[in-house]
Formats: C-alpha cells, structure tokens, sequence
C-alpha cells in the first residue's frame, strides 16, 4: 500500500514509512521521513552516512531482551560496538485507524527469527496549534505490552557498558541540520548540559541544508526517562528510555509514552518555545 500521509489543514507534514525495504542491519521499523514545517523545510533526515540506520522520527531500542532492533553495531561490554548477528524488526501488523490527521495500528517487535519480543498499539496524530499559523503538532502514544510468560528488558550503549553518556534508545528525531544547531530547556543550553537531563521539555533551533530556519520542542519524558541529545556528531533528541538504568517491562505488563513535538518555522527564543511546550 501507498505511505500514508499526515496533513494539517491541507498541508502534507510527514509521510509514514511502514514497510520499509531496508537491510536488516539497518533496524527496519515504521518512520517519519520527510516531515516538514508548514511552510515547507524539512525537518528529518533518513539513512544519512554517519549512521545510515538513523530513520527520520522513529521508535526502537538496541537491546530489547538481547536483540538489536536500533540498528547499526551492537556494543558489548568489554569489547565496544561490534557486528553482531542479532538484529531483528519492529513490523506493522494492522490498522484500528486511518486517516490524514490520526493513525492508530499495531506493531510486533521481533527477534532476528521473527519471534515476537513485545506487541505495540501506536497513535500518530497531527494537528494545528491555536493561534501560531507557523507551527503544528505531532503527538505520537506507544503501548509496548510484554507477553503474559516472561519480562522484557529494555537495554543501551550505556547500560552495556558504554560511557560518555550514550544511552540512546526510545522516541528518537534524527534532524537534518547545515551546521550544528542549539539545543536548549527552561535551565539549560548546548549538548553538554542537556544531554541526560529530566527537564520537562527540549527545544533544538536549526537551519535547514535548504535555508529554511526551524525549531523543534519536544516533551513526553516517562518515569525515569532522560533526553539523549546530539549536536556537534550529528542532530538529533532523544526520548531516551535506558539512559543510565536497564527497564523492565514485566510479564503481563505494558509501558505506555506520550511524545509530542511541535514543529515551528523560524529560530524561537526560550520564552516562546516554553509557551508551546506548555500549550
């Protein structure tokens, strides 16, 4: 089937990858790419070089009970990152609803044998923002359930070993930037400071390759999230759910998030962008 496509008030804003015919290494899963402001920049990138497994606004861990659904070299502790055999998928499975401005549909995240890891109900919704004609909102509502006979243990670089803050995994918006972009919250400004932080809300402030100037603000930080940023390496926030800690989520038991980005055209200053986080 064609991509479907999110629209605010006309305007195509994001096209859903659901099926991607990508190599497994790459962690094949449903993405956003492109999104786009309202008035027309593009906000994600998609297989770029210096990680080509970087999928636009996607969801996906490294370790999901041992198997590599991120993409990319898994790190082991001892050793560093590492090919290894132990990439799986995160697969559509079936649509509650369809529309321009709302998908709801079911996923499986699978092992490399097609095993299911954890069942997921997933929402995308956008919608204009009263009173601002220059930005929108996308939310995006994740279940992931475990089965009924065993837990599942959510991992990263970090958990695994790895130091220098990089426990990324979770809601994760690989930005498209020409040179590196600001990122900043209520308290704190630039990389070093908000990488690992548990402020309310995240802001990154870019200029397209296109010339177009953007602001992102994100927020949706669950109990013992932090945000994984990077600016100088590459673009990108994270929702980040095993930043220094493995999760669990127990047999039987669900994990639910809510992230919400709002995509503004235009260099917004602090004030401005925590008035949108709070909208």
């Amino acid at each position: 089937m064609t991509d479907p496509q999110l629209v605010v008030d006309g305007t195509p804003v994001a096209r859903y990858v659901l099926a991607p015919d990508l190599d497994v290494r790459h962690g094949p899963r449903p993405y956003l790419h492109p999104v786009r402001t309202l008035a027309g920049t593009q906000v994600t990138d998609v297989l770029p070089a210096d990680h080509v497994w970087h999928l636009g606004a996607s969801l996906a861990v490294q370790d999901v009970a041992g198997t590599n659904l991120w993409g990319g070299r898994t790190y082991v502790r001892g050793t560093g990152y590492t090919w290894r055999a132990d990439h799986g998928r995160i697969v559509h499975t079936g649509w509650e609803h369809l529309a321009t401005d709302r998908l709801d549909h079911r996923l499986h995240w699978c092992d490399p044998e097609g095993r299911v890891l954890l069942t997921e109900r997933r929402v995308l919704t956008a919608s204009a923002v009263p009173g601002q004609r220059s930005a929108w909102r996308l939310d995006l509502t994740s279940t992931l359930a475990a089965p009924t006979d065993r837990d599942v243990t959510l991992g990263s670089p970090a958990t695994n070993g790895r130091p220098g803050g990089a426990g990324y995994g979770g809601f994760f918006w690989r930005a498209v930037a020409a040179e590196p972009p600001e990122v900043f919250t209520a308290r704190l400004a630039g990389e070093e400071q908000v990488n690992g932080c548990a402020e309310p809300w995240v802001a990154m402030r870019a200029r397209a390759p296109e010339g177009g100037a953007y602001t992102l603000v994100f927020n949706g930080l669950g109990d013992g999230d932090r945000w994984f940023v990077r600016t100088a390496m590459y673009p990108g926030v994270c929702v980040a759910f095993a930043f220094e800690q493995t999760r669990t989520i127990p047999a039987g038991t669900s994990r639910r998030g809510h992230y919400r980005v709002v995509v503004v055209d235009g260099q917004l200053d602090r004030d401005t962008a925590a008035a949108l986080a709070r909208h």
